[in-house]
């Protein structure tokens, strides 16, 4: 049968697989609350216009609360045939309410209204993610504030460097998921304008009050350009680049979970919550909920990739190409969101084995850069020349096999007559660790300070 909601223009409803790449309502079902509100706030400004009566506008927002309901509740019938959720509400409406849901249309358009809905709905997930990575944040600087003082080895290259505090190494991921939570910010301000009333493309000859509605759903000003305001999709592509780099960011710290919480390093445990056993291997602890987060990256950063894609060729205003902009988004916002929780427990959760970390923390000559310090600040080497000796020194203790602290002072003093007993006090990785007190350093005093900083600073941001 033909849609009766494209009017006369059409005779014959559209071929079953026309249908079937048009309809959006099996995803777009999702923006009724975002769609019953803009069309509340639409009704409300109409009626303030003199363009509704205020009769048809409550028997408007009464039946449009009753559809929200039916929603809700699971009652509401959603038809394929009304091809998204605009017109199945509309639809309902007018069985509630009769001929005045035919009014609430007046001077807006489908394009106007689904940028809208899209834009309250993409403004909420931002809220949502960057409260879930404010909680994200506070479990790590609460773990960080325990590890304060425990030692684990830094790597670069995934190599033994120097050593460095677990509570510092956790205070970067912080750091990281702060600057994530910036980006999220920085697009709920951008996107914070409301399109409603552009209509099609061009606005409309009704002397309608767009400051109204958009303040009436809480946006800070109207779009100033009724052509960008429908065709424009910027503000999903800059909350979906902002998911994927928080993503990459999860994966990154998933990535050290599972190397961390491998036989070979043993350094953390994950709970029974976040790990899994084998169809075959009764001995083994996989940390299935680690990988994939890891994983979720391919899918969030594929969402950005494909509506970047889908954008890209566009002229204005609005074409049907924008339609594919919501599946991938609420795919990658959900999996974002999934993501945040799962690393959050697996944090607040984590066992540390700080045996492990010590014992790594103190192989592969990690305190040498303190041995060239200590020659520079104490005996005044120039750096070059120390870095030199302490290579030697290095040398020295793999032909002895131990570690450097294990060398005796006459061992030393065959390489650099320079050299004294008060060398050892920068030889164990505790002492190495304590003397990085520069700011941003990795000392447990740093540590606790910066603690005491982010705890300050999320308590100003709630």
């Amino acid at each position: 049968m033909s849609n009766r909601m494209w009017g006369g223009r059409f005779a014959s409803g559209p071929d079953a697989v026309m249908e079937e790449i048009n309809a959006s309502i099996g995803f777009d079902k999702r923006l009724y609350q975002q769609d019953i509100a803009g069309s509340i706030a639409h009704a409300k400004m109409l009626a303030e216009a003199g363009i509704l009566t205020t009769e048809d506008r409550d028997a408007i927002i009464a039946g449009l609360a009753t559809v929200r309901d039916e929603i809700a509740q699971g009652t509401f019938t959603f038809s394929r045939a009304l091809e998204d959720i605009h017109m199945n509400i509309e639809a309902r409406l007018k069985e509630i309410i009769g001929d005045a849901a035919g009014r609430l249309h007046t001077a807006r358009s489908r394009n106007d209204q689904v940028a809208t809905d899209f834009r309250l709905y993409v403004r909420e997930a931002t809220d949502m993610l960057g409260a879930q990575l404010r909680t994200l944040q506070s479990a790590l600087i609460a773990r960080a504030e325990e590890e304060a003082a425990t030692v684990m080895p830094g790597f670069t290259h995934l190599q033994s460097a120097q050593p460095v505090t677990f509570g510092h190494h956790l205070l970067a991921y912080v750091e990281m998921f702060a600057r994530d939570a910036g980006r999220f910010a920085d697009a709920r301000a951008r996107m914070n304008e409301s399109p409603l009333g552009s209509a099609a493309l061009a606005g409309t000859s009704f002397p309608i009050d767009r400051e109204m509605t958009a303040k009436e759903l809480g946006f800070d000003r109207p779009t100033a350009n009724s052509l960008d305001a429908v065709a424009d999709r910027d503000f999903v592509l800059e909350t979906l680049a902002a998911a994927s780099i928080t993503a990459m960011h999860l994966s990154r710290f998933s990535e050290e979970l599972v190397i961390w919480s491998s036989a070979q390093f043993g350094f953390v445990r994950l709970s029974d919550k976040f790990s899994t056993g084998s169809s075959i291997m009764p001995q083994k602890r996989n940390p299935d909920a680690a990988e994939l987060i890891r994983a979720k990256i391919g899918r969030i950063m594929g969402a950005l990739t494909s509506l970047l894609v889908v954008m890209k060729g566009l002229p204005l205003a609005y074409s049907k190409d924008m339609q594919e902009d919501k599946e991938v988004a609420f795919d990658a916002l959900d999996s974002l969101s999934l993501s945040l929780a799962a690393m959050t427990g697996m944090v607040g959760d984590l066992v540390v084995n700080r045996d492990n970390m010590r014992a790594a923390a103190g192989s592969g000559f990690s305190t040498a850069t303190d041995i060239a310090d200590w020659l520079v600040r104490e005996a005044n080497v120039p750096f070059r020349d120390a870095h030199h000796i302490t290579g030697r020194v290095v040398a020295l203790a793999e032909e002895k096999n131990c570690t450097l602290d294990g060398l005796n002072i006459e061992d030393l003093k065959t390489i650099d007559a320079r050299i004294d007993s008060r060398i050892f006090n920068v030889l164990s990785v505790e002492k190495s660790v304590a003397s990085r007190t520069s700011f941003g350093g990795t000392a447990p005093k740093n540590v606790l300070a910066q603690v005491k900083l982010w705890r300050e600073r999320l308590k100003d941001a709630e």
